[in-house]
C-alpha cells in the first residue's frame, strides 16, 4: 500500500486540534495523570500537541508519495530528517526527552496504529480495547485498566480502523458496521462503529503474543501439570478427536497452537479460521481464511464452505480455528469419516456445555437432523473434550480434560480424566490442585496401538477405579 493512500485524508482532523464530541451523553475524559502514555496533561502539554499536529501536517504534506510503506527503514529516516529540519526552523523549544516522544508520536500516526501503538509495542499487554475515542482499557495480568491513552475524536479512531482493514481487504460502512481482522503480527481483531455502538467506533484488539508460548510456560504459569501435558502430546499424537472449550479470553487459541504442535512433522495439516491467527511450527501447512461479502453482498466464503472444501484436499488433519455455526456437522461428519486427529475450539462454560452448543450449531446448518442423531454423531466424532477457564484472579487453567464415551440412551457419557480442584481465595489468589481423576480413559488401547507408553502414575491411584 503506498504512502499516500495510507495518510490519505489525515489533515483535516489533524489540523483542528481540537476535541469533538463523541456519542450522545458522552462526555470528553478527565486530564489524565502523567505517565509514559499520556499525550497531553497540561497546557504545555497542550502546546505541544498543537506543534506535534502542526509538524505531522507539514511532514504529509512534503512526503514522498511514491515512498513503499514496505521499506519501513527509508520511510522512518525521512520522517525523521524531515522532523528535525522543521523542529529547528520553527525554533520549537522541548527537551530531548518531549523531542523523541514527539518523533515516536508522529511516526506511530503515519507508520502505525495512532495513539494506541505504544499499547501494541507493549508485551506486557495482552489485550487492547478503544471504547470511542476518549476510553481506552487495556489487559495486563488478566486484569483491565484504564489506560491514559486517548484519540482527537471519532474521525481518528475510524482512521485507524481504516489501517488495520484496507490491507486485508475488508470493509466497515453503514452497510456492514462489523468485522473481525487481524493485524501483520497475527492479533484478532474486532471492530464495531455507530449507528450499533453508541461510544462511537470501538475496537478490541487480542494480542498475539511475540513469543510462542511454550508447553514449559503452561506448566510454569501452573495452567496445567507435566502429566496433563504429556497425556495431551499422546492424544495428538495418537489421532484422537479433541475439542478445547472455554470462555471469552479464556486461552484457547494459545491451548490450540500448543497441541497444534504435537503433530508429526510427515502430516499434511489444513488449518481453518475466520482471522489467520495459528501459527503451526509444521512445514506443511495449508492455511485457509474465510472471506466476508463484498460491497455487492457477494463473493462470501464461510467456515462451512471451507470445512466441505479441505475434505477434498487429502488432508490428515483438519484444525478450525472456532466453529460458530453450521461448520458443525461438518467438522463432525469429517471426524466420523476418516479424518481423525482433528482439533477445534469452542465457546462454553463446561464439557457439557460445549455438547449442546455443538448440538445447537448443527441445527444451524440447515439439516432436519432429530436431537438423537445428533447426539450420535457428537458421541461417535468426539474422544476428548479440555476445557480451560479463566480464574477469578486472572490466571487461567486446565480445568477439566474430559473424555466423550459414548451414548447412554439419550444422553452423552463424559467422565473427567484430569481436573481442577478449587480449595480457596486467599489474598486475591485462587487456591487449589490440578490432579487426576484416578480413571483411566478407555481411548488408551489407541495409545497402544501407536507404540504410546505412559508412566503408570498419569492416572493416579487406580486402585479403587479398575474396570
Amino acid at each position: 500500500m503506498s504512502l499516500l493512500r495510507r495518510i490519505e485524508g489525515q489533515r483535516p482532523a489533524d489540523q483542528s486540534g481540537q476535541q469533538q464530541p463523541g456519542a450522545p451523553g458522552q462526555q470528553p475524559p478527565k486530564p489524565p495523570a502523567e505517565g509514559p502514555l499520556t499525550q497531553s496533561a497540561s497546557p504545555g502539554r497542550d502546546t505541544q500537541r498543537d506543534a506535534r499536529v502542526r509538524l505531522q501536517t507539514k511532514i504529509i504534506n512534503n512526503l514522498d508519495p511514491r515512498l513503499d510503506l514496505s521499506d519501513a527503514k527509508a520511510v522512518r529516516s525521512s520522517i525523521e530528517e524531515m522532523f528535525n529540519k522543521y523542529i529547528d526552523e520553527e525554533g520549537i523549544v522541548v527537551t530531548r526527552v518531549e523531542r523523541q516522544r514527539m518523533l515516536e508520536l508522529i511516526l506511530d500516526e503515519i507508520l502505525g496504529f495512532g495513539p494506541i501503538q505504544p499499547l501494541l509495542n507493549d508485551d506486557t499487554i495482552t489485550e487492547v480495547m478503544v471504547n470511542g475515542p476518549f476510553r481506552t482499557y487495556i489487559e495486563r495480568k488478566g486484569k483491565l485498566q484504564l489506560s491514559d491513552v486517548t484519540f482527537v475524536n471519532d474521525e481518528h479512531v475510524s482512521r485507524v480502523i481504516e489501517r488495520i482493514i484496507a490491507p486485508i481487504g475488508r470493509r466497515v460502512d453503514e452497510a456492514k458496521p462489523y468485522e473481525d481482522a487481524r493485524l501483520p503480527d497475527g492479533s484478532r481483531v474486532n471492530i464495531i462503529i455507530p449507528p450499533l455502538s453508541l461510544n462511537g467506533p470501538v475496537i478490541t484488539i487480542r494480542k498475539f503474543p511475540k513469543y510462542r508460548i511454550t508447553v514449559e510456560d503452561y506448566i510454569k504459569f501452573g495452567t496445567a501439570t507435566a502429566e496433563m501435558m504429556e497425556f495431551l502430546r499422546a492424544c495428538v499424537e495418537a489421532r484422537l478427536n479433541m475439542y478445547i472449550s472455554g470462555g471469552t479470553g479464556s486461552g484457547k487459541t494459545t491451548l490450540l497452537n500448543i497441541l497444534s504442535g504435537f503433530i508429526p512433522e510427515d502430516e499434511r495439516i489444513i488449518t481453518i479460521e475466520d482471522a489467520a491467527e495459528l501459527k503451526l511450527v509444521q512445514d506443511h501447512v495449508v492455511r485457509l481464511e474465510s472471506r466476508a461479502a463484498n460491497i455487492e453482498g457477494k463473493g462470501a466464503v464461510s467456515i462451512m464452505d471451507l470445512v466441505k472444501n479441505s475434505l477434498r484436499m487429502r488432508p490428515e488433519r483438519i484444525v478450525v480455528g472456532e466453529t460458530r455455526g453450521g461448520e458443525a456437522l461438518s467438522m463432525l461428519q469429517a471426524m466420523n469419516t476418516g479424518h481423525d486427529g482433528s482439533l477445534s475450539t469452542g465457546h462454553a462454560n463446561s464439557p457439557r456445555d460445549i455438547l449442546a452448543r455443538l448440538e445447537t450449531m448443527c441445527l444451524m446448518a440447515g439439516v432436519d437432523l432429530p436431537a438423537r442423531a445428533i447426539r450420535e454423531q457428537i458421541a461417535s466424532a468426539l474422544d476428548l473434550i479440555i476445557q480451560i477457564s479463566r480464574l477469578k484472579d486472572g490466571s487461567r487453567k486446565i480445568v477439566n480434560i474430559t473424555e466423550v464415551q459414548g451414548m447412554e440412551g439419550e444422553t452423552i457419557v463424559l467422565q473427567d480424566v484430569f481436573i481442577f480442584e478449587q480449595t480457596g481465595y486467599v489474598d486475591g489468589k485462587v487456591q487449589g490442585r490440578l490432579r487426576p481423576t484416578g480413571i483411566r480413559p478407555k481411548f488408551t488401547e489407541k495409545f497402544e496401538a501407536a507404540g504410546i507408553k505412559l508412566p503408570q502414575n498419569t492416572f493416579g491411584d487406580m486402585s479403587a477405579n479398575l474396570r
